[in-house]
């Protein structure tokens, strides 16, 4: 089984690759374009990048855990629907509903217009409404969007938590509140920093709501300096210093964090006690989950619903089935590779449970936390120097010019596409993986089965529902992918994030509605199918 170290080694190397590259221009030196970006924009990429993760955690962590708690502990009219329902805005890409609020909310979008019709105000100088494309208008698209990552996770939590305990909680006076104050907040408390974590580098991560709003951050300065200076290394700069912030956010967790650990005392679960609200707090709850589920995917999805409905017969072109092709295509093509690596990386890692194989698989893992933009340049710029080498090479030895191999090309954005989302994949392989008790394997052993027949005869069919949802959830967040695709995609070759975004750009709002809606309706059957898995989270409890 040794023999599997080496090529862990090397693929963990390979996917890792992007990463450690960004890394390594941390220590490289500074040229002036760099010490013009710190003597101009920079200070504005680093104020902005800290409002935006201060008001989005802020708006995710009150909305999250405070839905979470209401569907989990208390019974009130549309309970059970909320619980999967308040998922949905996961499906809907933040830029997508930074474009639907900006057609309703602008000067000359419905809602300003019929304000100024019913009030009889001539022009913008005679009433004061909020600008939406802003800081503050970020942040609002961001929460609304972000919030089920920590909704999810913290009803996770919620649902895993002792009843003994919370009976404690009551028999030392503790109403409904305390309780939740006192006791689930804080075991629920590592579930609620990994929710609150996921959001805000999704935060750091997006380029086309804060590109849309005009917000200068670190995705939006990595942007300008590859495309507009054309300075790959002082991009890469942009990318390491934006790393440094997602590191800050995970070591700050785990510093708050200290000594502290939360531990299960029982493997005995009962039903959790519900409490019955009625009259006003049964009121106040039904609106405090349907405010977040109507403003992050109701209204948005009609919106977009009734602009796609009125723009079909120009944006239902032919253009517009290529796109999709050329989305379900990159998606697919992702999604099966990721699959593959995952299966390989976890498999081998368990039959040599290594040290090095772990660290190796971890390592892997990391592009992941890393914004799609950081990737494409520490992808690109690899890929430039081998095809330069490669050019250089061919000349010298046959006078032939080779050009660009890959960059620009679709190798390039699918191994782009692996090294970002390889995480979700390798996460679900390996705890369906982790299920299967060694004694199969022993017994396809003595059937005359080596590791690899092992693997394709009794692994992965037991595994088939777990591979499905991991090829799934790559898929839908390849559809959605917009930085990684922007700068990386080959010449005329777009998809649908891509077509959305450049007509949201041209003002062209109903043009954008067609991609924009089909990726939000690719992106709900994982949301459905992440909210069945959370409801069978307990044990004992009925999905």
């Amino acid at each position: 089984m040794a023999g599997w170290t080496i090529p862990i080694v090397v693929v963990a190397a390979f996917v890792a690759t992007p990463v450690l590259v960004v890394a390594a221009h941390m220590f490289m030196p500074a040229g002036e374009v760099w010490a013009h970006l710190a003597a101009t924009v920079l200070p504005r990429y680093v104020a902005n990048s800290l409002w935006l993760m201060l008001g989005v955690g802020a708006g995710t962590l009150v909305i999250g855990v405070g839905t979470a708690w209401l569907v989990t502990m208390c019974r009130f009219p549309g309970d059970r629907l909320f619980e999967w329902a308040l998922l949905l805005p996961l499906a809907v890409p933040a830029y997508v509903i930074a474009y639907t609020y900006t057609g309703l909310l602008d000067y000359s979008g419905p809602v300003q217009s019929f304000l100024r019709e019913f009030f009889g105000w001539a022009s913008a100088r005679d009433y004061w409404f909020p600008e939406t494309r802003s800081l503050g208008g970020a942040v609002t698209m961001f929460t609304l969007t972000l919030y089920p990552y920590v909704y999810m996770l913290s009803r996770a939590a919620f649902l895993e938590q002792s009843v003994c305990v919370l009976e404690a909680s009551r028999t030392l006076g503790c109403g409904p509140w305390k309780s939740f104050r006192s006791v689930a907040m804080p075991l629920a408390r590592p579930a609620i920093a990994a929710g609150l974590a996921l959001a805000l580098m999704e935060t750091l991560n997006d380029f086309g709501t804060v590109h849309f709003f005009a917000v200068d951050t670190f995705t939006t300065g990595i942007y300008r300096t590859w495309l507009g200076l054309n300075e790959p290394g002082v991009a890469a700069q942009l990318g390491a210093v934006l790393m440094l912030f997602i590191l800050a956010l995970v070591t700050l967790e785990r510093w708050s964090r200290g000594r502290g650990r939360v531990h299960h005392t029982t493997s005995r679960y009962r039903r959790l006690p519900r409490f019955r609200l009625s009259g006003m707090r049964a009121t106040l709850a039904v609106l405090a989950c349907l405010a977040p589920l109507t403003c992050g995917f109701l209204l948005p999805a009609a919106v977009l619903g009734k602009w796609a409905f009125e723009s079909a017969q120009t944006s239902a072109d032919t253009r517009f089935w290529q796109l999709m092709a050329n989305s379900f295509t990159l998606a697919t093509t992702a999604a099966v590779v990721a699959v593959a690596v995952a299966l390989m990386l976890a498999y081998g890692q368990r039959l040599n449970a290594t040290r090095a194989n772990a660290a190796a698989v971890r390592i892997a893992s990391l592009g992941y936390a890393v914004p799609g933009s950081v990737i494409a340049v520490g992808t690109l710029v690899p890929l430039a120097w081998l095809d330069n080498t490669v050019d250089s090479v061919m000349r010298d030895v046959f006078g032939v010019a080779t050009g660009l191999l890959l960059t620009g090309s679709l190798v390039a954005l699918v191994y782009a596409y692996l090294v970002r989302f390889l995480a979700i994949s390798l996460n679900t392989v390996e705890a369906s993986l982790s299920k299967i008790t060694a004694g199969m394997e022993g017994a396809a052993r003595t059937l005359g089965h080596g590791t690899f027949s092992t693997l394709r005869r009794v692994h992965i069919p037991i595994m088939r529902g777990s591979i499905l949802t991991a090829a799934l959830l790559v898929f839908v967040d390849v559809m959605k992918e917009l930085p990684a695709t922007l700068i990386m995609r080959p010449f005329n070759f777009d998809t649908l994030a891509i077509r959305a975004f450049e007509m949201a750009s041209d003002e062209r709002l109903a043009d954008a509605a067609l991609p924009a809606l089909t990726i939000v309706l690719v992106g709900v059957l994982p949301v459905v199918l992440l909210s069945k898995a959370i409801a069978r989270s307990r044990p004992g409890e009925e999905p």
